[in-house]
């Protein structure tokens, strides 16, 4: 089965979630990896004692002019949707930064002077941390395309994880870094804080995952803050509250110190103890 634990915006606890759910996962005898595909700023690392033992450069495809046989139709420019390709009369420019590597102009070039090369975005690196498996994907400094490395990232975990029960920490947001990590997932974990700017922000994620026709459920956390509109919003959508983790300061304090907190506050592990009944219930 594979989980991915998303949020409509950034700071609502996704990762702490993520990091705590599969530690105390491991603990119970499961076997578990846990995929961090914030690729822009993977931290998921940081709160295990993570031994690396795999890593590799990943690559997207994009054109390479070559001038030879080249006639300067116009062809690539006019199919590429994304404005990656600029022809001149005398010289075609390739922006690569710009390239989505739907292979279009390489393809419908009638002279092949557009052949699709690897360019180097990111790594992917696997670690062995505290009973369980871990896998970011990290993308280069200057890359603007983080959906390529995260699709790279799942299709990873996928190969090399097949018999795990697989945790996605997703990007926060919903553009597409998040659509790709959600989309191919058994079920999606949108997490929220019960607040008005939590509730805008979870409408937004659950306007998304209603698009891709994924199956999704809400956790509240920091549970005790703001108001009840969270709570009203999901009985009025039918969208099932997994459950609420209270709002307390000792969780940040541990977080901040990149600590695991389910071993050290009890009403976190419960709360962790109904996820994972939850996931058994989905079976």
């Amino acid at each position: 089965m594979k989980i991915t634990i998303a949020s409509g915006k950034g700071g609502t606890g996704k990762t702490t979630l993520s990091t705590n759910l599969t530690s105390y996962l491991a603990s119970l005898g499961e076997k578990v990896v846990l995929a961090d595909l914030d690729v822009e700023e993977p931290n998921s690392a940081l709160f295990f004692n993570a031994t690396p033992k795999a890593e590799q450069v990943s690559h997207k495809m994009v054109p390479q002019w070559e001038k030879a046989d080249c006639t300067y139709c116009g062809n690539c420019a006019d199919v590429c949707n994304f404005n990656a390709i600029v022809a001149l009369s005398d010289e075609i420019l390739v922006y690569p930064e710009l390239c989505h590597s739907c292979y279009a102009c390489s393809e419908l070039c009638p002279t092949d002077s557009l052949p699709m090369t690897p360019k180097r975005i990111g790594e992917i690196k696997a670690f062995s941390a505290n009973g369980f498996d871990l896998v970011e994907g990290r993308l280069d400094l200057g890359q603007e395309m983080a959906v390529p490395l995260i699709a790279q990232t799942i299709k990873y975990v996928d190969e090399n994880f097949e018999n795990h029960l697989k945790i996605l920490d997703a990007p926060p947001g919903t553009s597409c870094p998040v659509i790709e990590a959600s989309r191919g997932s058994d079920y999606v974990i949108l997490v929220t804080e019960s607040t008005p700017f939590g509730l805008n922000d979870l409408t937004l994620a659950v306007e998304t995952m209603r698009v891709l026709k994924q199956k999704f459920g809400v956790i509240i956390n920091r549970y005790g803050i703001g108001d009840s509109g969270v709570e009203t919003y999901c009985q009025k959508e039918d969208i099932p509250i997994i459950t609420k983790i209270q709002n307390d300061r000792k969780v940040a304090e541990l977080y901040s110190n990149g600590e695991l907190v389910y071993p050290k506050i009890e009403h976190f592990k419960n709360a962790l103890d109904d996820i994972i009944d939850f996931i058994k219930e989905l079976g």
